[in-house]
């Protein structure tokens, strides 16, 4: 399988998507951080001395989500329509869920932008929490679903 991201002398690039259709796209990524029950609790009950974890990590994640073609390199810089990122308490785990959807009408896909948005909340969920559980581990980060739907026009 030829990897688009590398030329034939096998040096990165990125790849020219100037001739591809416009679509509307959208990527859903989804991930978790595993905690302990005393950290859990902190962070349900609103007590962790840096705020609100989930809201805080949704505006991360959504910040993130817009940043994606400056930390990936080569990505391309993407106008977003929509970004959304949800983050939830899991008692089963003990810990916190994030969801991220991303959409765009452009010529490239989203699904960076979806799994940059997750890993950015979760990170910032352990930074927000790691004065109360600093082994705290992220997993599942995976992209869920992406689709493309000609433009009409």
């Amino acid at each position: 399988m030829k990897l688009s991201h590398v030329d034939q002398a096998g040096r990165a690039r990125m790849v020219d998507v100037g001739d591809k259709p416009l679509m509307d796209r959208t990527a859903v990524a989804a991930g978790a951080i595993r905690m302990t029950r005393e950290a859990f609790q902190q962070v349900a009950d609103q007590a962790v001395t840096k705020g609100d974890v989930l809201t805080v990590s949704e505006v991360a994640g959504t910040l993130a989500a817009k940043r994606t073609a400056e930390l990936i390199p080569l990505c391309h810089p993407l106008g977003l329509d929509h970004v959304e990122v949800d983050a939830s308490l899991d008692e089963t785990l003990p810990g916190v869920r994030i969801r991220a959807t991303v959409r765009t009408v452009g010529r490239t896909g989203v699904e960076m932008e979806a799994l940059t948005a997750v890993s950015v909340a979760l990170l910032t969920v352990y930074d927000m929490v790691k004065a109360v559980d600093a082994g705290m581990v992220m997993v599942d980060v995976q992209l869920i679903e992406k689709r493309k739907v000609p433009v009409a026009g």
